[in-house]
C-alpha cells in the first residue's frame, strides 16, 4: 500500500472541500435587458433569486415569469453539472472522490 498516494488523495479531498465551501459562500449577480433582469447565483451555480421588472412583462404575469426563469436556469445548471462530473470521472478513471459531484 501507497502510504503517499493515500496522503495526496487526503490533502486533494481536504482542498476540494474548501474550495466547495467558499464557492458555496460567494455571491453574483447578473443582469440583462439594462437591469430588467437580474439574476442572484452563488459560486456552485445555484439560482437564489431571478427579479424582472413589472415594466418587462405583463405586470400580472411576473410571478409566474420569475419561476419558469429560475426552474430553466437550475435545470440549465443541474444539466451542466452532470456534465462536468461526467468529465471528472474520466479525468479520475472512475476513480470516486467523495465529495466531488
Amino acid at each position: 500500500m501507497n502510504f503517499d498516494r493515500i496522503k495526496q488523495a487526503r490533502e486533494m479531498k481536504a482542498k476540494l472541500d474548501k474550495i466547495q465551501k467558499e464557492l458555496k459562500d460567494t455571491v453574483v449577480e447578473g443582469d440583462a435587458g439594462h437591469g430588467a433582469v437580474k439574476v442572484t447565483m452563488d459560486g456552485q451555480m445555484r439560482v437564489r433569486y431571478v427579479k424582472i421588472s413589472p415594466d418587462a412583462v405583463r405586470a400580472d404575469k411576473v410571478g409566474n415569469l420569475e419561476k419558469m426563469v429560475t426552474d430553466a436556469v437550475n435545470d440549465a445548471i443541474q444539466k451542466t453539472q452532470k456534465e462536468a462530473a461526467k468529465g471528472l470521472k474520466e479525468l479520475t478513471g472512475g476513480l470516486k472522490i467523495p465529495g466531488l459531484f
